[in-house]
């Protein structure tokens, strides 16, 4: 597995870094579905196994289940073999399983202390404001993160989800060290803007959904799109739906046919395709169970031939062309 410095800091992060989003569970408003805490536990265990070094969450995934989880997992691991954690703030439980948004000190403070007990750690080794909302709070929520730092209950202070203008804001406060954008083959913003000023300021880049939530794995079909759960909230995103699912599904079969070429997975051409840009630290990679992140680690010892490159390319020039002419039908209705 190679490691990447995190911008300006002292974490060398493994270039696969295991998400917990999805180990939140279903009972709130952006869950995966149920979930049996023993695979998620053992996902913990075994990401750490096949060479992962950290380990993303947030107090908003399941309202502190996956929290919870990830502190269990990693409590019974030996103290050398204890993974970075990263966690985030700023969203909080609004009942009824839907979410508060808040940045003021106090509400920071009250998460940052849950959030330690929940992963039975002394201190957090990269804390992340999840948005930027409300936007007028950001440099209150920014501020109480450096006293966080200055009390060492933090270590390392980042972002998450935040453009150049609040970056900028944040800045001239005090040094950003990370921020952590959507990043994969169907949700490339970030390349226009977001990584150019990060690699001009370094600051270290972390990808989440490097696989477009399960749709770049490969195994993901119609049948799996049509019997997704009212628990999971992919069900009610346009890309898992029709007529996008279609075209992605189209996309995706272009692709297996690279990966297969390569010898590779649809998986481990999709991580590949993140982790080649030089402002990319590490791809967060999901896993709800152990043989998951078993697939997917591999992608860490992966390099991206240009020819593949160009097949990429191609490939996505045509979904974008499909899009852009279904954007044109849908216009034409209104």
């Amino acid at each position: 597995m190679q490691t990447r410095l995190l911008g300006s800091t002292d974490l060398n992060l493994s270039v696969v870094g295991l998400g917990t989003w999805a180990i939140g569970g279903g009972d709130w408003a952006f869950g995966w579905g149920d979930q049996d805490d023993d695979q998620a536990i053992a996902a913990v265990k075994r990401a750490v196994d096949v060479g992962v070094n950290w380990i993303d969450t947030a107090a908003v995934y399941g309202f502190g289940k996956s929290e919870t989880l990830v502190g269990k997992a990693v409590s019974e691991l030996p103290a050398g073999d204890r993974p970075l954690i990263a966690t985030k703030c700023g969203r909080t439980n609004a009942g009824n399983g839907q979410i508060g948004k808040s940045l003021q000190r106090a509400s920071v403070i009250a998460e940052c202390e849950a959030s330690l007990k929940r992963l039975r750690v002394d201190c957090i080794d990269l804390y992340q404001m999840h948005w930027p909302q409300p936007d007028e709070e950001i440099e209150e929520g920014w501020e109480t993160l450096v006293d966080l730092k200055k009390q060492g209950k933090v270590r390392h202070i980042g972002v998450s989800n935040h453009d150049v203008s609040q970056l900028q804001r944040l800045q001239r406060i005090h040094p950003v060290a990370s921020q952590q954008p959507p990043y994969s083959m169907i949700s490339d913003d970030a390349e226009a803007e977001i990584m150019p000023f990060c690699a001009e300021n370094n600051i270290g880049v972390v990808c989440y959904s490097p696989m477009g939530k399960g749709l770049l794995t490969g195994s993901f079909n119609r049948e799996r799109a049509r019997d997704l759960s009212d628990k999971d909230h992919r069900s009610r995103d346009p890309r898992f739906q029709s007529p996008q699912l279609e075209i992605n599904l189209e996309f995706v079969n272009g692709l297996n046919e690279i990966a297969t070429k390569l010898d590779w997975s649809v998986a481990e051409l999709a991580i590949a395709w993140v982790l080649r840009r030089p402002e990319v630290t590490s791809a967060i990679v999901g896993a709800r169970r152990p043989n998951q992140i078993e697939q997917t680690a591999v992608a860490g010892t992966r390099v991206m031939p240009e020819d593949a490159m160009s097949e990429v390319n191609q490939l996505l020039k045509k979904r974008g062309e499909a899009l852009a002419s279904l954007e044109g039908v849908e216009q034409a209705r209104v």
